[in-house]
């Protein structure tokens, strides 16, 4: 595939939440997750909340929007500056392997280093080949192994 010629990275709008909601239905989809619309709706304006420290960029060409990526902020006990955790990425099936992925990490750790912080880290899952392909260019694995516990309300 060409690579993108004309891409521009900047933030998700509060008027493009159709392209939004597809890019992000398809990042659900790729991992198999659930979320209704309570919580499509509150991520959404989370989004555009100057108070809340997730934000979203998305990766635009000739006026569609071709991946999408969310990050947030937040303290550490390691480090004197933030951490940058960059929570999701996708990129439209059609447009992979163009560049879109890199340029949207890429912006995200301008944005970063902007807010001061000390690294930007993300996670994917063992079996997301072409994606750790790239991630391998671009970071290092640190040979954490991440646990969570869900917990109940209550």
């Amino acid at each position: 595939m060409n690579a993108v010629s004309d891409l521009t990275i900047r933030p998700v709008r509060p008027d493009e939440r159709e392209a939004w909601e597809g890019l992000w239905s398809g990042y659900l989809d790729f991992y198999r997750a659930a979320i209704g619309p309570e919580m499509r709706d509150l991520t959404w304006s989370r989004l555009h909340d100057p108070l809340v420290p997730i934000h979203a960029l998305v990766a635009e060409e000739k006026g569609a929007i071709l991946g999408l990526v969310h990050y947030i902020f937040h303290a550490s006990a390691w480090m004197r500056g933030p951490y940058c955790y960059l929570q999701d990425l996708f990129t439209a099936p059609s447009s992979r392997g163009r560049g879109v992925a890199r340029a949207l990490i890429e912006a995200v750790s301008a944005e970063a280093r902007h807010a001061g912080a000390d690294r930007v880290y993300w996670l994917t899952m063992e079996d997301n080949a072409p994606a750790r392909a790239l991630y391998d260019k671009l970071a290092d694995r640190p040979g954490f192994i991440q646990y969570r516990r869900i917990l109940s309300p209550g």
